[in-house]
């Protein structure tokens, strides 16, 4: 058996530049230990700042972090290592330090032709000449972790803000019970209060995790959600079977009970975030939209939709399309437009009933990189593919939602398109774990694919 022993050298921590841009705060996560960025990392840093893309406004939060780290240090200071000051506590753990390019005559054991490359020479030759201190290399490229530790040094994740190890981990949005659902409960207090039927349990007959507007289910037909959980209590109402499955907006009713609970949170006025994860063709999207559309015309509870999502890198100038704004963001969203028309399929005038809906409900396609800074108030804001988005992308959508405005997430984490993040580093993730337990948000994974028989198929065979 081979015993592994523990290395007890002082850490740096070398932050890669997808890092800075993943979370621009990420050089305060490291506690006492150093951290290096490298000047390469730097000038990429500063390629991308100044464009449209989407990740330019986390590179110049990213900077801005880094200069007030460095505040007015001297040269040598900022080479030996700057104190990184805790503002909270007034005291400082760990230094920040700034490499320079890899001088002549140092290890160089791949060609410089890549900046990637440069950084794991300059980190080489570093290791080399300081055996006392336990070089890392931070970064959320797979590949450069793996050409770091093929040249001997050691390469990590940054995963700071995954809140699961693994995808499993994430909440369903509801718990399912064997039999009855009421056994485990010595003691159950029923009120019938105005319109509905509440239930309220000790939260020590509970043994699992319970949170507010989870929902509960059970064999023999019992559908519950909770309202709210203290340390002595948990507040449930009950919810009957017929009337989730009967619920109709704009024309849609649930093909089955995970639509149905997720139309309940959709519906419901207190909740003001609601995030809807599952399979392709699960119906995320459509009863959301149906939702929106009906709280907009019928109920005039929003001024207007906001739909919005992250956008493929080619597109993210969004420029090489004619046209306004919305017309750039129609192939992007184009899902959203696919279910106004199914919504619309069987109307006499389906084109017009969808100028009509359009106009009325007053949907704006926005590109994602336009929403920062604004604020939107009555609104819903409909965010698709939120699966491809970082946590700090999350925090800088969600926080546009002004007075009286709800948000909806929808996405598929089994289909990231972003080569730095994963199911677990996704911002839908990273979301859902947050606000588990919000009163004011709900979450359900749905299962199952009601779009076709054969969408059905392809998604479990394919």
């Amino acid at each position: 058996m081979i015993q592994r022993v523990a290395d007890t050298r002082r850490k740096a921590y070398v932050l890669d530049t997808n890092v800075l841009i993943h979370d621009p705060n990420a050089l305060l996560n490291f506690e006492e230990h150093q951290v290096l960025i490298p000047m390469t990392v730097l000038e990429e840093l500063d390629k991308l700042k100044s464009g449209k893309a989407s990740v330019s406004a986390e590179c110049r939060a990213a900077i801005r972090m880094i200069d007030r780290v460095l505040g007015e240090a001297e040269p040598e200071q900022i080479r030996q290592g700057v104190p990184i000051w805790r503002d909270a506590e007034r005291k400082h753990l760990g230094t920040l330090s700034v490499l320079m390019d890899q001088p002549e005559g140092s290890v160089q054991t791949l060609t410089n032709s890549l900046n990637d490359n440069k950084i794991i020479n300059l980190l080489v030759s570093l290791q080399v000449a300081d055996q006392q201190t336990r070089i890392v290399l931070v970064t959320k490229d797979i590949n450069m972790r793996l050409k770091a530790r093929a040249c001997g040094l050691a390469a990590e994740d940054y995963t700071n803000d995954q809140l699961v190890s693994d995808i499993k981990q994430l909440s369903r949005g509801y718990a399912s019970f064997e039999g009855s659902f009421w056994d485990r409960f010595s003691r159950v207090d029923t009120v019938q209060a105005i319109g509905e039927t509440r239930h309220y349990l000790k939260r020590a007959d509970w043994e699992d995790q319970v949170f507010a507007n989870q929902f509960v289910i059970d064999e023999q037909g019992f559908i519950g959600r909770v309202l709210s959980v203290d340390a002595e209590h948990i507040v449930l109402r009950d919810l009957n079977h017929e009337r989730l499955m009967s619920q109709e907006v704009w024309g849609l009713r649930p093909h089955n009970i995970l639509q149905a609970m997720a139309l309940d949170l959709l519906r419901d006025p207190q909740v003001h975030l609601v995030s809807l994860t599952g399979p392709a063709g699960s119906g995320k999207t459509i009863l959301a939209l149906a939702t929106a559309i009906e709280q907009s015309i019928e109920e005039k509870r929003f001024n207007k939709i906001i739909a919005t999502r992250s956008t493929p890198p080619l597109a993210e100038e969004h420029g090489f399309l004619p046209g306004t704004e919305e017309e750039k963001m129609d192939p992007w969203l184009g899902a959203i437009s696919d279910n106004i028309e199914a919504l619309h399929l069987h109307d006499e005038s389906p084109k017009g009933s969808i100028e009509y809906v359009k106009e009325r409900a007053n949907i704006q396609f926005k590109a994602l990189n336009y929403i920062r800074g604004r604020s939107f108030q009555k609104a819903l804001i409909l965010i698709d593919e939120c699966q491809n988005l970082t946590p700090h992308q999350m925090k800088a959508i969600i926080t546009r939602a002004g007075e009286g405005s709800k948000v909806i997430c929808l996405g598929n984490l089994a289909q990231i398109d972003t080569p730095y993040l994963t199911p677990t580093s996704s911002g839908l993730t990273y979301m859902c774990e947050r606000f588990k337990g919000f009163a004011h948000g709900g979450h359900i994974q749905l299962e199952g694919v009601p779009r076709s028989v054969l969408a059905e198929y392809a998604e479990a065979n394919l």
